[in-house]
């Protein structure tokens, strides 16, 4: 397959995975993928959740090409990695104060 220039596109993987419930798979550029290949993966991190596990449920990852040259991509060709992770459900409640010390901005640690 070919990704073109600048171009988002699916790669299928071929797995359909039954994700343990309380957890999520995170589908995670490989380090080097984006210094070799000139691939990111899309969206930053994949999220799979649980209940994506029919029998076409298969993952696919986006990846985008951000370089200014085609970018094939063959089988078996390690674009990105999965890691099981825990996904606690919150209950979340609306209140009228939030505590009155702020950060100080986006990225500021205050000092």
């Amino acid at each position: 397959m070919a990704v073109a220039p600048g171009r988002v596109a699916l790669v299928r993987t071929g797995l359909v995975i039954e994700v343990p419930t309380g957890h999520f798979l995170g589908i995670f550029a490989r380090s080097s993928t984006p210094l070799k290949r000139g691939l990111l993966v899309a969206n930053g991190v994949g999220i799979v959740d649980p209940d994506y596990s029919g029998p076409n449920d298969e993952i696919m990852i986006q990846v985008l090409n951000f370089t200014d040259r085609e970018v094939q991509i063959a089988r078996g060709d390690r674009l990105a990695q999965g890691v099981v992770l825990p996904a606690p459900r919150v209950t979340w409640q609306e209140v009228t104060e939030i505590r009155p010390v702020a950060r100080g901005g986006f990225g500021a640690t205050g000092q």
